[in-house]
This record gives structure tokens, sequence and C-alpha cells, in this order.
């Protein structure tokens, strides 16, 4: 339940781009810039010959840098990555009919994410008009949102503690969950028939109470984190099951008053002509 991944994956044609802030400006993946580019089964020996045929027969200076950034096992490597100037310049040493709408592309994320690090709130609007678009209700784009900016701050406080690995945030997201719902992210999908193999985000798919509960539980971790200052996984653990059972107890009182489980099996159709929740146990 990685929210937004911190814009750190975006789509071209339906391309994956990983980049990363860096130097107060976005460094993008080389070698998925590539493969967007050219189709190519293998980006990397590609990227491998331009390199050779581009910066050492000619002598030219590397207009790239290595930056970690996650890959398919979930685990950060050290990666050629360029800025928006010298992606220009690589696209230059690269034939391709979609050079010029990458060029377009490439102008625009990146003017987004400098808007919104002038002005925050449009990112929120930018997010807000998303769901909008998908039917969502105001009430509940309401709290999506102010789940995503806790969600932010706790990941930012896992950050600030030395956790630096996105495995680590779902081990510890996934005890949260446990602790809050009696079932992990992975059990939860599976409760609301979302398959695991999909890229449905599964809090898109929760209700009003759902993730009221999941902010409680991850407020309330950041609060403990903050107060006790966890230095270890094992420490942490703990205090992600800590915040959890918090808002686990809130829960079943809730379950108490109103006679029926909170946890529900709807989930949000992708469909745009039925944008509402279903049962799928029914």
């Amino acid at each position: 339940m990685n929210d937004l991944q911190n814009n750190k994956l975006v789509l071209f044609q339906s391309k994956k781009i990983r980049r990363t802030w860096h130097n107060d400006e976005w460094f993008y993946s080389v070698v998925d810039v590539i493969e967007a580019l050219t189709d190519s089964p293998t980006p990397r020996q590609y990227w491998g010959k331009v390199k050779q045929r581009e910066f050492v027969d000619l002598q030219l200076s590397p207009i790239w840098v290595q930056l970690k950034l996650e890959s398919a096992d979930g685990k950060k490597y050290d990666t050629d990555c360029v800025n928006t100037k010298d992606a220009f310049r690589l696209i230059q040493s690269i034939p391709s009919k979609k050079a010029e709408p990458f060029k377009r592309w490439l102008a625009e994320v990146g003017k987004e994410r400098l808007d919104e690090i002038e002005n925050p709130e449009l990112a929120q609007e930018r997010m807000k008009a998303l769901y909008e678009k998908k039917g969502y209700s105001k009430d509940w784009i309401d709290k999506r949102l102010r789940g995503i900016a806790i969600r932010q701050n706790l990941t930012d406080e896992w950050r600030d503690r030395g956790l630096i690995y996105e495995k680590d945030y779902a081990i510890l997201t996934a005890e949260i969950s446990k602790a809050t719902f009696g079932m992990t992210p992975n059990e939860y999908r599976k409760y609301k028939n979302i398959s695991n193999k999909s890229k449905v985000n599964l809090r898109d798919n929760m209700t009003d109470l759902e993730l009221i509960f999941t902010m409680l539980g991850e407020k309330m971790t950041i609060e403990i984190s903050n107060k006790e200052k966890p230095k270890v996984m094992i420490e942490h653990k703990k205090v992600a099951r800590r915040g959890g059972d918090v808002a686990g107890n809130a829960r079943k009182q809730a379950e108490k008053e109103l006679g029926r489980s909170v946890c529900s099996k709807e989930n949000y159709l992708e469909n745009p002509q039925d944008r509402k929740f279903i049962d799928n146990g029914m």
C-alpha cells in the first residue's frame, strides 16, 4: 500500500519510467527511457552500446549519475540516471519515432513537479481531480487525501529512524493492518477479491470506515514512534503493532455498536459505466 509511490514512477505511453528527486530536480532511469523510446527487449545492452559509442569513443563527458532506484525485486540498486536537460541530450542519440512526443511528455512531467514544490496544494488538487473523474464521492475523496498525507508522514517518520527500504515499509504496514483489521494487505486484497498481481491500490477500494481506521492505525504508529524513537526493526514492529492495536480496538467497539463488521468485501469497479462500490460476496 504505497500511496503515490512518492511520484517515483511515471508512465509514457504505458511504459514505466522510474525517477527520483535529487539535487532539487528529477533524475530518470536511462534504461527505462531507452526502453520507452525503442521498445528494445534488452534496454541495458542498448544503453551499453550508446554509452560506448557516444561517450567513450568520442571521449565526451558522462551525462549520467548513479542513483539508487527500486528494481522489480523490491530492492534498490545503483542505476544510471539523467536529469531533464541531459535526458534531452540522450534522446538525440537514440533514433526513435517517439522522440518528439517523449520530449513533450518530459517537459510536462518535470514542470508538474516544480509547480507542486512551489505550491504543494497543486498535488492535492491534481489527485482530487483524478478521483472525481473516477466517480468517487467528495466525502470519500477528502478522507482518501487525508489518508495519503498521513501515509506520507508515516514513511517520513520511518525514514528519519533509519529505514530506507520499501520491503521494510511493507513489513511494518502489514503489522499495522493485521492489528487494525485482522488481515495483512495481501489478505485484505484477497478478501476484497482484488488480485495481488493487479496494480489496483487496495485503499482505493476501501469504504469510508475502512479508510478512517487505516488512518487511525498509521497516525498512532507515527505518534508512538515519535515518542519512543525505535532504532531497530524489532522495535519498529512492536510500535507498528501497538499503533494498529489502538485502531483495532476502536474498530471492534464500532462493530459492537453497529452490529456488523467494518471490514467490507466491497471494492470499487474500474468499469466506467458502473462506478460504485459492490459487494463481491453477493
